[in-house]
């Protein structure tokens, strides 16, 4: 087995081992004659004998002529029978070879380009057997039509049969070992990763299967199994395949190498001489009528050889700035370009001819492979590991993406969505508002002031964490999404239809009046609702808020804890509002606005204590309006203000002008009035102003404004202007929820009964009557003084004297008049007791 081994080893580097018949190969090429025949026509035996040859061989090509080459018999007499001449393979449309013994006889033999059967050999020559001996030949001539250019013919050697088929093995061995070490190294490579394909790992591949295919094209390998595919055919897909070698090894250089480690120059190049390659070669093997063969050849070389050249500068470029796939590139390439640099000396006649150097080519091609394949894992691996870490960047990237989305998504306090998110699903539920409509709620916390201001915001935060859990209960449930657009507001999209709205409304109206707990403390739940239907009430999400707005806030003026639905009445009222706000300043200007005064009684002895202000508007279109056909323009921002500081000067111009006929005025102050840290002052300053004493006026507050968002405030201004002298009344008490706190807190001088409750007070069912006797106890009991409002009938009157309730108003005692029309009656008893 090891004398096996040891010859295969030989046969494969071409070294003779000791046999009795074993010659060496003879070099014919540099030693042969060329001429050419005068037409295309096959020649005779004759004609061609007596042709002038000239030696060595002048490459003058002419396709249109038969082109011979003669090699003297001298060189052959060594040959034993049965012998082989080697030629190198070449383009042709037919070839004739002639041999002329020493007795005179001609043997003949002609082949076209398609049927060379039999005559291909391993190692990509023309194998043309001759039996007789080497001393009886006097000369050889191997006679080519159309042959594209005899210096392309590189070798031509006559070989004993025992050297032919050594060579012949040798050949095979190697381009066994060379298909086998491509396929393996093709293989791992296709399976190193079967999801993902790197550029690089594809101009690989792509490179290994093309010099697969010209191994074996170009060695005749193919043809021990397809007997035609030699010669000429050959020879043109050499061409095609040599350019797409150099296409796709620049290629694959380029997208080796680690990105930004090349110039965008020497990459424009390299990609130019890859594609150049590829559109040379091609043309070699398809044009051969407009360019000349050997021109072609010739630039196809020069691009392989600028190609190398432009590869080792970018090797150079890539090492300077620290490349590590590089080395392996360049221990690769190293034997190739220093093997081809040899044969291109070789066929330029430095070195002999041979076969040594194009086996060493494909063993080069062979260990390349392999250290690419190297190149291509270490790359490979380099990349998994960036796109690896890259992707889990990408992913904490995702997840700290998410969680910053969320929380700019997400209320702190409760959870639920914010105002930001609010208007994403706003605007997603507009965007298939007509497909599939739904409805906007906007929910706002009653008296949430109030629990901040007994129990601490604690308390309140804790409520509105309660309350957020109950409404996304109720979201949930009715198909939709509760967020907090902040402070106390709420907002639920329910995009499911009517009937999933009217679930949300039902499970919204079970939670009004709920009990609330914290600590020992407990407090009866009430939200203000607002609705509005998209795409009826809106198709803007602006135009739809706005209105849903309308709604909520037509629920607090109705009372709160009411659920209020948009219509477009609210609109028209609202544009009437805003008419209205412009004509207040014209209004002001011609002293529209007027004060009618109501007279407070004393039931003890029928006397007048005091008047309440009551404001009306002259309009000089709509007539004498009330407070409530106008109180929009009282609250808003730009003239609410101007408005209530101008009936504020008409109240103390009635007084400094009727000071000694009205005892006191009270007038409706609103929390705009009382809000801000010199509020009391601006107050005081006006009374000075007029000369009013401050004990002439009284100032009126709703529970509303007493507990309003601005109530420190408010509660501050109270008890300067009470310190001045200035009286304080709470108006419409037990509507609201006012407290014993707040009057402690409150520097109140009188409570006035509401006029709902002595409305109530002739019906025995009710328990108005319990409900008066025990407000007017409470405000006995705290040194308050009480006035019953809207006391109309005899009846009413005598209830309230046995309730223990000394002063009223109301229309049993007079109506809303303006000061010129109160009768001198009146006037004469309010001297009286003034």
């Amino acid at each position: 087995m090891a004398s096996n081994v040891l010859r295969i080893l030989a046969i494969l580097l071409g070294l003779s081992l000791p046999t009795a018949s074993a010659t060496a190969a003879v070099p014919l090429l540099q030693s042969a004659c060329a001429a050419y025949s005068a037409a295309a026509a096959i020649p005779a035996p004759r004609a061609v004998i007596a042709l002038r040859f000239s030696c060595p061989p002048i490459p003058a090509p002419d396709r249109t002529r038969w082109t011979w080459l003669r090699i003297d018999g001298s060189q052959l007499e060594q040959l034993p029978p049965q012998w082989h001449l080697l030629v190198d393979q070449t383009r042709f449309r037919r070839v004739m070879l002639m041999t002329v013994l020493t007795d005179g006889s001609v043997r003949r033999s002609i082949r076209t380009a398609g049927a060379l059967d039999g005559i291909g050999a391993p190692g990509g020559v023309l194998d043309f057997g001759i039996g007789d001996r080497g001393s009886k030949v006097r000369a050889i001539y191997l006679g080519f039509d159309g042959v594209d250019d005899l210096s392309l013919i590189r070798r031509m050697s006559a070989a004993t049969d025992i050297e032919a088929a050594r060579s012949r093995d040798r050949w095979l061995i190697l381009m066994g070992l060379f298909a086998g070490t491509l396929l393996s190294a093709f293989a791992y490579n296709v399976l190193i990763d079967r999801g993902r394909r790197f550029p690089f790992q594809r101009w690989y591949l792509a490179w290994i299967s093309i010099a697969l295919v010209y191994g074996m094209a170009w060695s005749n390998s193919f043809g021990i199994v397809f007997p035609k595919l030699v010669g000429p055919w050959v020879v043109g897909v050499d061409y095609i395949l040599v350019g797409l070698l150099v296409g796709a090894g620049g290629m694959f250089f380029l997208s080796l190498v680690e990105d930004q480690l090349l110039p965008r120059w020497l990459q424009r190049t390299g990609r130019g001489l890859a594609w150049g390659g590829v559109a040379i070669g091609v043309l070699a093997a398809t044009n051969d009528v407009l360019f000349p063969p050997l021109l072609l050849d010739r630039l196809l070389n020069m691009v392989v050889m600028t190609s190398a050249i432009m590869a080792f500068v970018g090797i150079g470029y890539a090492i300077r700035r620290g490349s590590r796939v590089v080395w392996f590139y360049v221990i690769g390439w190293a034997p190739v370009l220093t093997i081809f640099a040899l044969r291109v000396m070789r066929n330029l006649g430095v070195f002999p001819q041979g076969d040594m150097l194009d086996i060493a080519m494909f063993g080069a091609l062979a260990f390349e492979a392999i250290v690419l394949s190297l190149a291509t894992s270490d790359r490979f691996r380099a990349l998994c590991n960036e796109l690896e870490l890259a992707r889990q960047s990408r992913e904490w990237g995702l997840i700290e993406a998410e969680k910053l989305r969320s929380a700019a998504l997400t209320d702190p306090l409760t959870g639920l969505g914010n105002r930001a998110a609010f208007q994403q699903a706003l605007q997603t539920s507009i965007a298939v508002g007509r497909e599939a409509p739904f409805t906007l709620f906007l929910i706002d916390v009653d008296h949430l002031k109030d629990v901040n201001d007994r129990l601490g915001h604690g308390a309140g935060d804790e409520m509105l964490c309660h309350i957020a859990r109950r409404l996304a209960t109720v979201a949930a449930n009715g198909g939709g999404v509760a967020v907090r657009l902040g402070g106390d507001e709420f907002a639920i999209i329910a995009a499911d239809g009517e009937d999933q709205c009217a679930r949300i409304e039902a499970d919204i109206a079970r939670i009004q009046g709920t009990m609330w707990r914290h600590a020992e403390e407990r407090r009866a739940l009430s939200l203000s609702i607002g609705s509005a239907r998209c795409p009826r009430d809106g198709r803007e999400p602006d135009l739809l808020y706005r209105n849903a707005d309308l709604a909520l806030y037509q629920a607090k003026r109705l009372g709160r804890s009411l659920h209020h639905r948009y219509d477009a009445m609210l609109r028209t009222l609202l544009e009437v509002s805003t008419a209205f706000a412009s004509d207040a300043d014209v209004a002001m200007q011609r002293d529209e606005f007027l004060l009618y005064l109501q007279p407070i009684v004393d039931l003890q002895d029928d006397s007048v204590v005091g008047y309440e202000g009551l404001l009306r508007w002259q309009h000089p279109k709509h007539g004498l309006l009330m407070p409530s056909q106008f109180a929009d323009i009282l609250v808003e921002e730009r003239i609410g203000p101007r408005v209530q500081e101008h009936v504020l000067d008409i109240a103390l111009t009635l007084l400094r002008d009727n000071g000694a006929e009205i005892p006191y005025l009270a007038v409706n102050f609103t929390s705009a009035q009382l809000s801000g840290p010199v509020a009391a002052k601006r107050v005081l300053t006006r009374l000075a102003h007029f000369g009013v004493p401050p004990t002439a006026l009284c100032i009126e507050v709703t529970e509303g404004v007493m507990l309003g968002r601005a109530a420190d405030g408010v509660v501050n201004t109270l008890h300067a202007l009470h310190d001045a002298g200035v009286r304080i009344a709470l108006d419409d008490f037990g509507t609201g929820y006012a407290s014993l706190s707040h009057l402690r807190q409150v520097p109140v001088d009188t409570i006035k009964i509401d006029r709902s409750f002595i409305a109530a007070l002739e019906r025995k069912s009710d328990s108005a009557e319990e409900i008066v006797r025990a407000i007017i106890g409470l405000a006995h009991g705290l040194g308050k003084a009480v006035v019953a409002e809207g006391v109309e009938n005899e009846a009413q009157m005598h209830i309230l004297l046995q309730l223990g309730c000394r002063y009223v108003q109301g229309y049993r005692f007079g109506r809303p008049v303006p000061w010129r029309a109160i009768s001198a009656t009146t006037r004469h008893r309010s001297v009286v007791q003034g």
